[in-house]
């Protein structure tokens, strides 16, 4: 794949909304919010994208998770435990020259996402992304200097210690990091695996779930607000008892997905 900034990239509408943000990006400005949309339409219909991704979209929902967070043109966007990368790419086309993305994973993921993140970022092929190697509670950024934290699928990994890792951060200082490096006014936005209602924190090194109220209180609890929330995958057929890698359930768990303000 080629840097997206460099080429062209295919179809008529990816082409003008690209030309779009071009414009908008000038001046260092953001595109307004009834085009955010668009981008987000060009992007996940970029060819650039890798085929097994693609093939995922219908059950990750790009569309609608990333609608969800706001992201526009020109945006700091600080993506925790960003994985092999499959909305680190989304991600930084939506917000293009003028945007940037940090790709952070705990150095204990380089064994599961090293490889992957390598491939992603060859070449610097996608030129507005940092990499950042580091643990939930160490997060490389300057205070109040990011528009949108992202954590999918992982605020459960709190509670998960992989063999010879004493833990990937501290819970409570993982959620004052977010805080700090937020602008007054950003979002939070958190995607997880549901546990039962009621279930211990344990869930997250065991099954990998976590209770969508254990995230919600130690958000407020660190002086976040709620501010959305949405169903779009939630699956009440799930099977809390089973992990998420479980061939049942598999790409099919029931996924919570919370939108927090760091007050203005």
């Amino acid at each position: 794949m080629t840097n997206l900034f460099s080429k062209a990239v295919g179809g008529a509408f990816i082409a003008a909304a690209y030309a779009a943000l071009a414009a908008c990006g000038s001046d260092g400005g953001e595109a307004p919010q009834e085009n955010a949309g668009d981008f987000i339409a060009a992007a996940i219909a970029n060819p650039e994208r890798a085929g097994d991704e693609v093939a995922d979209d219908p059950l990750r929902k790009p569309a609608e998770v990333l609608a969800f967070t706001g992201v526009e043109p020109g945006m700091t966007v600080f993506e925790m435990e960003a994985g092999h990368g499959y909305y680190t790419e989304l991600l930084s086309y939506i917000v293009g020259e003028t945007g940037s993305i940090v790709m952070q994973n705990p150095p204990a993921f380089d064994s599961f996402a090293g490889a992957a993140v390598a491939r992603r970022l060859d070449g610097n092929r996608l030129p507005n992304v940092r990499h950042a190697r580091c643990n939930f509670d160490e997060l490389t950024a300057d205070d109040e200097t990011v528009d949108i934290v992202t954590w999918f699928l992982g605020p459960h990994e709190l509670y998960f210690m992989p063999a010879g890792v004493e833990d990937l951060g501290d819970e409570k200082r993982s959620y004052q990091e977010i805080y700090r490096v937020l602008k007054p006014g950003g979002y939070f936005v958190v995607l997880d695996h549901a546990a039962a209602p009621g279930a211990p924190k344990s869930t997250g090194g065991d099954t990998h779930r976590i209770d969508p109220a254990i995230v919600l209180a130690l958000a407020e609890e660190n002086g976040f607000e709620l501010v959305d929330q949405s169903d779009i995958l939630r699956n009440p057929d799930d099977n809390y008892d089973l992990g998420v890698f479980h061939p049942e359930v598999r790409r099919k768990t029931d996924r919570f997905l919370f939108k927090f303000r760091k007050p203005a």
